[in-house]
């Protein structure tokens, strides 16, 4: 017999676990938000080109269905929001097909909150007064200032290159180089993203939080879309926000157009036929909830293991989980 049965958490640090969570919902009893669950299985799921959803059959009343398991409780909390929640927040399980590794895991927990009303900048400030919350009593060196960079000044520093205007012959060039890969195929958003993850966000966060804005349009996934201030190019309105190399939260003014999500949708399925991947069931039922009216307003998701392992010192998220894969 083998020890896999043992946790990959010790019990210390899940009690110490147990209590940054429910630090995490004090926060948000203080201003008011109301702490929220939705169903880990729905009739839809990412259709982003560069998230694997896992799917599951299952008997329902309409029959035998695929369910899918929600990358992120998104989708639900948007219809919540619809339905006149008001401001929301969820500790959700989430899963994804294939992450696993010292910052990944199949299955994990979403912090996600939802404020109607409140301007994405207001957001950005909330999310990085939850990270100080939460590492404030272990990290005696809390992280200092908040620092904004833009996505463009990031490639331009870092690699020397215009992220929006380089050719996408110098982007594989580039990205084949960093990464060691054959990026011969890779169309620009992936190039850009490898480029992203291994060449500028291990440098990010080094010497506090710092928030990344003004990402390409086509990144911009359930966000709206806003005009870069140096050319008219149309950006993300969208943040991440980093700490020590490590990408914490993603961010979003909301769209809240449900014509436009459903082109949007449509066109990831597209772009994954094309990439060789299978199509994804949209939801169609956030799409009605969108039709029917979600007030304008920010939501983000952050990811609660990777803030756990950094606010506890620990060298991966297996460590701060009780059972991660494959011992799950």
């Amino acid at each position: 017999m083998t020890d896999d049965w043992r946790p990959t958490a010790t019990i210390e640090t899940l009690h110490e676990r147990a209590r940054l969570l429910a630090e995490v919902r004090v926060f948000f009893a203080e201003r008011g938000v109301l702490e929220v669950e939705t169903p880990v299985l729905g009739h839809g799921g990412s259709t982003e080109v560069h998230l694997a959803s896992l799917s599951a059959e299952a008997t329902t009343p309409a029959g035998r269905e695929r369910l899918w398991l929600q990358t992120s409780p998104e989708f639900a909390m948007k219809r919540l929001l619809a339905a006149g929640s008001g401001p929301i927040f969820q500790l959700a399980r989430s899963f994804r097909d294939g992450e696993v590794g010292r910052r990944h895991n199949l299955e994990f927990t979403m912090l996600e909150w939802y404020r109607p009303g409140l301007a994405l900048d207001a957001l950005i400030e909330e999310t990085a007064a939850l990270v100080r919350t939460v590492l404030g009593r272990e990290r005696g060196d809390k992280p200092g200032p908040l620092r904004r960079r833009r996505y463009r000044e990031l490639f331009r520093e870092h690699l020397a290159i215009d992220p929006f205007t380089a050719p996408l012959a110098e982007l594989r060039r580039r990205a084949g180089e960093v990464g060691g890969l054959d990026m011969a195929d890779s169309d620009r958003d992936g190039c850009l993203d490898l480029l992203m993850s291994l060449a500028i966000e291990p440098h990010l966060g080094r010497e506090g939080l710092e928030v990344v804005v003004d990402y390409p349009a086509s990144q911009a996934a359930l966000a709206r879309h806003h005009r870069d201030p140096e050319d008219g190019a149309r950006v993300a309105s969208r943040f991440e926000l980093y700490l020590e190399g490590l990408e914490l939260a993603n961010g979003y003014d909301e769209l809240t157009d449900a014509e436009e999500q459903a082109a949007r949708f449509e066109q990831d399925n597209a772009d994954r036929l094309a990439a060789g991947l299978p199509e994804v069931d949209v939801d169609q039922r956030l799409l009605a909830a969108l039709a029917h009216g979600m007030p304008e307003g920010s939501g983000v998701a952050l990811g609660l293991d990777r803030l756990i392992q950094l606010a506890l010192g620990k060298a991966s998220v297996a460590e701060v989980i009780a059972f991660a894969t494959p011992r799950c």
